[in-house]
């Protein structure tokens, strides 16, 4: 059954977290690596072929499985959990916020600075204890829509194959979906597929975060001004609406390694401190259990016999 399926593989997610070998994430990532050195070009057909055949054959995989447990319960509503459990990453996110947390409360920049690598590519050693408790929260905010929300979504409406189809397409976005020389047409297909499949899941996080958060009103009137000054679509309504709902300003200006590029200012409180972690990564939590209970409701909805 795909609602409890999605339920189980969201508790064994909170409770076991990623494993810390042969994650199948990382394996697809290797996979991927070898398919771009033989199938690259720069040229967008190159690109659109190699996000179709990849994220078409991780979705295919999902899809013959749940065809072949189909008419066993039990088994379909294990493939539907373990499938979740390998694409969702709430646990994860949260380890990482509250390592930040720590490490910033004791003084440690340095540890800090390599930490806050696990979640953002800008260059840490200009950031300040400030610039990582921005970098964090807005990383906590977005994540939380890549990594739960969206992964829970696409899985009520399509099980395993949503769950591991949407999986590999971000993960091929965070791979070649980058604006550089090299990127900027084979890594085209990608990034816009990406953009595609977040659409609905980005603003159904920020309606959780205003709904969830402590100022709901803040957090939907940030959304509404702010969330076009963002370069991203999806990051813009999570952004703000986390940025809304904490009472802080976040974007601006980042550095990746000796490229500057504006993100826009997003709210209108003052800029978010260590302490503004925690409060982050436990709006995050509301929002993933939120997005739970709309993706058991949706699934029930899609597929009323649990098939």
């Amino acid at each position: 059954m795909r609602a409890a399926g999605l339920a189980l593989g969201y508790a064994a997610d909170l409770i076991f977290g990623d494993p810390r070998r042969w994650h199948p994430v990382s394996g697809f990532g290797k996979i991927a690596r070898a398919a771009e050195h033989m199938m690259y070009a720069d040229t967008r057909r190159a690109g659109a072929l190699f996000t179709t055949v990849l994220v078409g054959g991780t979705a295919g995989l999902g899809y013959a499985a749940d065809r072949a447990t189909r008419r066993h319960a039990v088994l379909n509503t294990a493939v539907t959990a373990v499938a979740t459990w390998a694409v969702l990453g709430g646990r994860s996110l949260g380890y990482e916020a509250r390592t930040l947390d720590d490490q910033l409360r004791r003084g440690d920049l340095a540890a800090a600075r390599a930490q806050v690598t696990h979640l953002v590519g800008r260059d840490p050693s200009v950031l300040d204890a400030g610039g990582i408790a921005r970098a964090t929260v807005e990383s906590v905010a977005e994540n939380t829509s890549d990594a739960v929300v969206a992964p829970l979504v696409w899985g009520a409406l399509l099980g395993p194959a949503g769950l591991l189809g949407y999986r590999a397409a971000n993960t091929l976005d965070a791979r070649v979906g980058h604006r550089t020389p090299r990127l900027e047409r084979f890594g085209w297909a990608s990034a816009r597929f990406d953009d595609v499949l977040n659409l609905a899941p980005a603003r159904l996080s920020a309606l959780l975060a205003a709904g969830l958060g402590d100022d709901a009103r803040a957090a939907l009137r940030v959304w509404r001004r702010d969330a076009h000054k963002h370069p991203s679509p999806n990051a813009g309504p999570v952004e703000s609406a986390f940025a809304g709902a904490l009472g802080v300003t976040l974007g601006g200006v980042n550095v990746y390694h000796g490229r500057v590029e504006n993100r826009g200012t997003l709210g209108d409180g003052p800029h978010p401190v260590p302490a503004d972690i925690g409060r982050a990564a436990r709006l995050a939590a509301k929002v993933g259990a939120g997005a739970l209970g709309a993706a058991t409701v949706l699934a029930l909805a899609v597929d009323p016999r649990g098939r």
